[in-house]
């Protein structure tokens, strides 16, 4: 993903939910107006805006909540409840006028079309907190980069992610429902077309499976369209690298990282121009799906994806205000939604990570990795973020991002390569897809997948932007490269031995026991060893690498006190070898055997 970015404007440093609901009710009308809505209905014109209201819900409680099923119906019905409750006076002002308008509830706001006159009525108004602008920002794609390859058996980046040895698991995704919101998607398309949630095998229905955010214009797809559509490429090559393979045609091209998933999508950009709006709309969809030209009212929270893919940005360089999509993010995220974000193409420097929603908090940000090694993509996106004073690191993990082949949108069997942090996210997405098919108790925990996710990235260090060597994350390659074994094994966190029997033996005598247990890393390797001092230096017994070992005076050096131990190595490199701890040993000449009467 990469973005066009001129003049920066001043940023409206108000942010969505800073502070007491009634701390700007006090304002001056002009000091709740963007400087883009200001500049853009300067002279007479007319601009599209938002209009966001002091009252927002409370989604904190959801916190608590167990199960995404739970949350999401939560943060739903508090989201929109707020706005039913509240948006009513400012509705009935707007129909009054017979202005264009929208109401949101995912945020509570609703864009507006009109004049400056109207913008500072609208400000003057005491539920209203601030006024952002909607400019029409049009993404810098990534673009197909010549003729087709030919197909892999795994593409290069889904076998540097170590996506096949899960699958060889049993674990391709199934059960998981990914969502995207991008250009759009070509549905029908070969490698997509069996892992739609919309298709049963022989007919497709699209109601709550796909949305359409573009309401003119839309190119090649027009707009609002009944099925989903893709104007681009660019959404049908990003679910593909996230889900795909063409298992209707004999299994061939495998360029998904989860193709036992299910997915869904929504079209936010029209030719890789979105607005802040499109974006909100596609998330308030994702939040809770309704039917093909229904209304959020019709939102099915059950229905909604577990991790969603999101190659696009929102730039202040063009007038998104850096906490225009926050509340949309932390809403996803309350609701235990992943959303997973391309950190952006703006490198090489420092701080480039520098637009929403990447730089948020409440998102996952994929930085991009020359495919097939573990060096970052001179395009690739830098941290820290300073943008909103933060300093926040970014991004939180990196992947294979470089001539990455996936499908595209020319025909149902077309395929292309191409390039961007926009080819390293869906990687993430569909990794995390993986993980959840390991592990369903994961769903709708979203702290505790990217937690997960990030312990378990294969550690790739710098010094770069303000990181410290071996800290993670770092502002380059966040905690590392994407390792989806990694993921589904967890990395090895605990090494313990306990010894049943004697722990006392003579030189030539066997005693107890000792077994060991190990925690995550998957399949490991053991060697069991002796210490003579507490915390020394580990001699090993040869020939001693099981998960058991019988103690025998004959592998100590004689007579004394050792520390027995076993060290446990990953053998996926799932964390570094652990040591256990230690069980004291005894080896001791029998008293019969002394020299002496024993009286």
């Amino acid at each position: 993903m990469q973005t066009s970015h001129r003049a920066v404007l001043p940023l409206l440093t108000i942010t969505l939910l800073a502070g007491p609901l009634g701390a700007l009710a006090q304002a001056r009308p002009e000091d709740k107006v963007a400087p883009w809505v200001m500049e853009n209905t300067a002279g007479g014109r007319t601009a599209e805006f938002l209009v966001v209201l002091e009252a927002q819900a409370d989604l904190g409680p959801a916190r608590a909540l167990a199960g995404k099923a739970v949350k999401g119906r939560f943060v739903r019905d508090a989201l929109w409840n707020t706005a039913q409750a509240t948006q009513g006076p400012l509705l009935a002002d707007l129909q009054a006028r017979g202005v264009e308008h929208r109401a949101f509830y995912i945020v509570n706001a609703v864009w507006v079309k009109g004049d400056r006159a109207l913008v500072m009525d609208l400000a003057a108004r005491p539920d209203v907190a601030r006024i952002e602008g909607n400019p029409r920002i049009q993404n810098i794609l990534p673009q197909p980069e010549g003729p087709e390859e030919a197909p892999q058996a795994a593409e290069p980046g889904i076998i540097q992610s170590h996506a096949p040895q899960v699958w060889s698991m049993g674990f391709t995704g199934q059960g998981v429902v990914v969502g995207g919101q991008d250009t759009g998607y070509r549905w029908s398309h070969n490698a997509l077309r069996p892992h739609y949630r919309g298709w049963n095998g022989s007919t497709a229905n699209h109601d709550f499976n796909w949305h359409d955010s573009i309401h003119s214009g839309g190119g090649i797809c027009g707009a609002n369209s009944p099925v989903p559509c893709d104007d681009f490429f660019h959404g049908t090559h990003t679910m593909g690298t996230a889900i795909g393979h063409d298992t209707e045609n004999g299994g061939v091209n495998q360029i998904g990282m989860a193709p036992g998933a299910k997915w869904i999508g929504c079209r936010n950009m029209d030719q890789g121009a979105g607005t802040p709006t499109t974006y909100l709309e596609c998330f308030e969809f994702f939040l809770a799906p309704y039917p093909v030209g229904g209304n959020p009212g019709q939102g099915d929270p059950t229905l909604a994806p577990d991790v969603t893919v999101n190659s696009w940005t929102c730039p202040p360089s063009e007038g998104c205000s850096v906490n225009t999509l926050l509340a949309a993010a932390q809403a996803q995220r309350a609701a235990g939604i992943v959303s997973e974000m391309s950190a952006g193409n703006s490198g090489n420097g420092c701080s480039t990570v520098s637009d929403p929603p990447a730089i948020y908090d409440e998102v996952f940000s994929t930085g991009a990795l020359n495919t097939s090694t573990d060096t970052l993509a001179d395009f690739s996106s830098r941290g820290p973020v300073t943008v909103d004073g933060s300093n926040r690191v970014k991004p939180d993990i990196s992947a294979p991002g470089t001539s990455t082949r996936s499908a595209s949108n020319t025909s149902d069997n077309a395929y292309t390569t191409a390039s961007g942090t926009s080819m390293a996210g869906p990687h993430v997405a569909g990794g995390i897809a993986l993980l959840l098919s390991v592990d369903p108790s994961l769903i709708g925990n979203v702290d505790a997948i990217e937690q997960r996710m990030g312990r378990t990235a294969f550690r790739i260090s710098t010094t770069s932007c303000s990181s410290t060597a071996n800290v993670y994350p770092n502002n380059l390659f966040g905690n590392g490269r994407l390792d989806a074994l990694c993921a589904a094994h967890d990395v090895l966190s605990n090494v313990s031995i306990n010894v049943v029997g004697n722990t006392t033996v003579c030189p030539t005598c066997t005693g107890g026991t000792a077994t060991v247990t190990d925690t995550g890393g998957g399949p490991a390797t053991h060697q069991w060893g002796f210490r003579t001092t507490s915390g020394g230096a580990i001699t090993n017994i040869p020939g001693e690498t099981g998960t058991s070992y019988l103690i025998d005076g004959n592998d100590f050096p004689g007579v004394g006190n050792y520390f027995l131990v076993e060290v446990t190595t990953s053998t996926a490199g799932c964390g570094t070898p652990l040591v256990s701890n230690e069980v004291g040993i005894t080896v001791a000449v029998p008293v019969e055997l002394m020299g002496f009467e024993v009286q």
